[in-house]
């Protein structure tokens, strides 16, 4: 956001510059060319009034000669014409003769008024000596063009110098400025980062920047502790009730084992039914504070190594399995990183391989494989199990969603909440020739 303000002001500053020097400077290059002109123009008529006074008058050439070498001084060069065009009297330098200078005295003593050019850096005036319509003679005055091409390369040089200075006070402005809404919302930023990666304590520096940003920060710090106090009291609630639950459970359980113990008859078979019915709820218990637990789990991404999870929760689940009589292995695939909160990994494949283990009857197998794919890790879990109907699919990761499981009908939706909470995807999919096949999405994490 800093770079893009700072480029925005510099921007929209240079254009204005642009806008507002160059016409400017254009302006006042043209207005030192007419004065320059009007000057050149002004020394000329002197000397043609003084000609005049000699060619018309027939005064002498005093005075015009005094002119001449007041122009010679000033660096000028100047010739009198008569009316034939003959000339009469000039400055040591010959600049005003030539064929262009016979040109202009021609034209002018025709009664013409020609633009005056300009030849290698000096600029020529013609002006009459007497009447316009019937001139006694010409003047004509040459110019060194390098003092009017000082001043236009100053005036330039000036322009630019301020347009530069411009553009550093813009540069400094800018920056400032980028600074002074950028770092407060980089702050903001990354507390609102820390904040959804579990850090519940973070808060939000409100110190700086301009106001709105301030109340914003202000406003996210009040969401921050009202989300850190429903959190830490969902998670007590979760305490409490875990605590609740299990100490009767765990009672009720040890007296039903102590009089089935001692029941004979048609009390025993009763008695068994309750303990497998409050084995039960136990478990129910348990997979409902695992589901809470991991709708609270807000993950800090790290790398792990798909492969070596794999074949370790594979290697763990064995000795399962073989007493099941259900063959568990896992495909060899590439050394993959997926990016996790740790040990979620390991926790989605415990759910999973202990649905497939339940699921397959014996002699079945279940199989584990990854690869990457489109820049994510893909995870498959297989069975050829019976498999799930398509309305079963379509409910499975919600909490108790699935009519056909035979457990607590909770893993899945422990699998779905961990693998969404890391910004991956979950689904179900038939296996070929009979069975499930869950399919996992994970980000891909940096690769070692």
């Amino acid at each position: 956001m800093t770079r893009r303000i700072t480029w925005t002001l510099l921007v929209l500053t240079s254009v204005l510059l642009v806008l507002a020097v160059v016409p400017l400077a254009v302006s006042m290059t043209a207005r030192e060319r007419v004065a320059f002109r009007d000057s050149q123009r002004a020394a000329t008529r002197v000397i043609a009034a003084a000609a005049e006074e000699h060619l018309s008058d027939r005064k002498p050439a005093t005075a015009m000669r005094q002119e001449l070498a007041a122009a010679a001084r000033a660096g000028d060069c100047a010739a009198v014409y008569d009316a034939s065009a003959r000339l009469v009297a000039s400055t040591p330098c010959a600049a005003a003769q030539g064929r262009e200078a016979e040109e202009l005295v021609e034209e002018v003593v025709s009664g013409h008024e020609p633009e005056p050019p300009e030849n290698e850096g000096r600029l020529l005036t013609a002006e009459p000596a007497g009447e316009v319509r019937s001139p006694s003679g010409a003047v004509v005055l040459a110019r060194s063009a390098a003092p009017l091409d000082a001043r236009i390369a100053a005036l330039w040089g000036w322009s630019a110098a301020i347009g530069a200075v411009g553009l550093a006070a813009s540069v400094v402005l800018s920056v400032g400025l980028a600074r002074w809404v950028g770092r407060p919302l980089s702050r903001l930023d990354a507390s609102a980062r820390r904040l959804g990666e579990g850090a519940l304590d973070e808060r939000a520096e409100v110190g700086g920047g301009p106001p709105e940003v301030r109340r914003l920060a202000a406003t996210f710090n009040t969401m921050a502790a009202r989300m850190e106090a429903l959190v830490h009291g969902h998670r007590a609630v979760l305490a409490e009730v875990s605590h609740q639950l299990r100490t009767p459970l765990a009672a009720l359980r040890l007296r039903l084992d102590v009089l089935a113990a001692g029941a004979e008859g048609d009390t025993a078979p009763e008695l068994a039914s309750a303990q497998e019915e409050i084995l039960r709820l136990s478990r129910l218990v348990d997979g409902l504070l695992a589901v809470a637990r991991a709708e609270q789990a807000t993950p800090r991404p790290v790398a792990v190594r798909v492969d070596e999870v794999v074949a370790e929760r594979v290697a763990a689940w064995a000795p399962v399995a073989e007493e099941r009589g259900v063959r568990l292995t896992a495909t060899h695939g590439p050394s993959l990183s997926a990016a996790l909160g740790a040990g979620h990994l390991e926790q989605v494949l415990d759910n999973l391989i202990a649905n497939a283990v339940e699921a397959v009857s014996e002699g079945g197998s279940v199989t584990l494989d990854h690869r990457s794919a489109k820049g994510l890790v893909r995870v498959r879990v297989r069975d050829d199990g019976p498999g799930m109907s398509a309305e079963a699919k379509a409910v499975a990761f919600r909490r108790f969603g699935n009519p056909e499981a035979k457990g607590t009908g909770l893993g899945l939706a422990i699998v779905h909440r961990l693998v969404t909470a890391n910004g991956g995807t979950a689904r179900l999919e038939d296996t070929p020739g009979g069975g499930l096949t869950v399919v996992l999405e994970l980000p891909l994490g940096p690769q070692g």
